[in-house]
């Protein structure tokens, strides 16, 4: 028997005299939605009132713009580090245009940076399923390395900051993977939620949460092989968020080139969408469990992201994501997934 997963949203409203009706009284209606799992809060506002900000890409290959950048062919070799035997023998990992090398700056013990493309600009919808294949599949290569180098690092996640909206330090395209036995509070919460659940249910959230969202048919996106597309009920990004969750795959172990093919070809259909909305910037993680449980299967989130205008370059996060930790989106879950759904089906 299902599960009953509890969407919660809380409706409400500020009235006041708006200026731009001559004062007379106006109704601002916006929402707060629970995430079934943790109970989060994120907030759903400003209806209209923001999107997404075009910047000239062209100039950030321009000599004055990009100055120096170690990721470009010319400099990757001669000032990029290299990995310890212990670690990488070969001292850098490389597919096609793909290298993946220490990250200079580490966040943990365990890190590189994958360089994806030889092209220091890169427009979102320029990007071809070999490049990202190619990305991707070197990337859990490492981690896969990584797993056998140190076991004691359960948790093996990958990440990707795209263009200066999102807070990349370098416009060139790259990702940052890392074994680590702290894999963010998000995620901890995800998963000690996702095992508590299983503990009371006897099934996993995920599989019931699938199961859900198809049969409600207001967010889910669709599917690519063992791959499922929905839009998170409770959302994390400005313009709401899209997640695809692997159906069978729970550890770094288990993912497959077969996975992979079937992530890039879902990421391709995204960024046909933010093209086609304007969005031009994003943050993406892939996260991927201990192995041995059965509770939480891997899952790639994706947000897009936008300065709020190109007068002051202002960040579309403020002080409910930095001190109130809850996201506002001026996007309905709802409506994404309508949207989006047309660039699944055209394949």
């Amino acid at each position: 028997m299902a599960v009953q997963l509890e969407f919660t949203t809380v409706e409400m409203e500020s009235t006041f005299l708006d200026p731009r009706k001559g004062f007379d009284t106006h109704k601002e209606r916006f929402q707060i939605r629970f995430d079934p799992l943790t109970g989060r809060s994120s907030r759903f506002a400003h209806f209209g009132a923001i999107t997404p900000q075009p910047l000239p890409l062209e100039k950030y290959d321009t000599p004055e713009v990009k100055g120096f950048c170690p990721f470009c062919p010319e400099n990757r070799e001669r000032v990029t580090p290299k990995f310890i035997n212990e670690i990488i023998p070969e001292g850098r990992l490389k597919k096609k245009e793909a290298m993946l090398i220490p990250n200079l700056f580490p966040y943990d013990e365990l890190s590189g940076v994958l360089i994806m493309t030889e092209r220091h600009v890169v427009p979102i919808h320029t990007f071809t399923e070999e490049t990202l294949f190619n990305a991707f599949s070197l990337g859990v290569e490492f981690l896969k390395r990584l797993k056998k180098v140190s076991p004691s690092h359960p948790f093996h996640v990958a990440t990707w900051n795209f263009m200066p909206p999102s807070g990349g330090g370098l416009v060139h395209p790259h990702h940052q993977y890392f074994a680590t036995k702290y894999p963010g509070n998000l995620y901890m919460e995800d998963l000690r939620a996702s095992e508590e659940f299983f503990k009371r249910h006897g099934t996993s959230y995920w599989e019931e949460l699938i199961e859900e969202e198809k049969r409600q048919n207001l967010r889910y996106i669709g599917e690519i092989g063992d791959t499922v597309w929905l839009v998170p009920f409770a959302t994390l990004g400005i313009f709401c968020d899209i997640m695809c969750i692997f159906k069978g795959v729970f550890s770094i172990e288990e993912v497959t080139e077969e996975h992979l093919l079937q992530l890039v070809s879902g990421i391709m259909r995204v960024f046909e969408y933010y093209h086609a909305k304007g969005i031009y910037s994003f943050n993406a993680s892939l996260h991927f469990g201990p192995e041995g449980q059965r509770y939480i299967p891997s899952r790639f989130r994706i947000i897009g992201r936008t300065f709020l205008n190109l007068r002051d370059f202002a960040s579309d996060l403020n002080f409910f994501q930095a001190l109130l930790g809850e996201p506002v989106s001026v996007f309905l879950p709802e409506a994404v997934s309508e949207d989006i759904k047309g660039f699944f089906k055209n394949k």
